[in-house]
């Protein structure tokens, strides 16, 4: 998937897999590539500073933890964070309907030949 695809979605995708329960950086990233079969595998690079943005924003918690003598920072949706899930949820379906219609046709556009150029 190209990185253009991604854009405006990312926040929301971060939130549907911390839906799933608690889980430090890397474990979002294996979610991620794991839930969509490979199709976002996303480096570390783009989901941190996109972690850190969730979390000032309030929509989600971060708190650290030592696992085998290493220090991890976990997270975990906050009650907005739920709510904003809520939102991008509905906010995407909407979008993938509207999309739909338009690139099936079923949207009274594509029903006729675009002008030449």
């Amino acid at each position: 998937m190209s990185a253009e695809l991604l854009k405006g979605h990312l926040d929301g995708m971060i939130l549907a897999v911390l839906a799933d329960g608690p889980r430090h950086g890397y474990g979002v990233i294996d979610a991620l590539r794991d839930q969509t079969d490979g199709h976002f595998d996303l480096p570390k690079g783009t989901i941190y500073p996109a972690l850190h943005r969730l979390e000032q924003a309030g929509l989600i918690n971060g708190s650290w933890s030592t696992e085998a003598g290493r220090r991890r920072r976990t997270y975990v949706l906050s009650a907005a964070g739920h709510r904003q899930l809520g939102i991008e949820r509905a906010s995407w379906r909407q979008f993938v309907s509207a999309v739909g219609a338009l690139m099936d046709g079923n949207g009274g556009i594509g029903e006729t030949p675009c002008p030449a150029m």
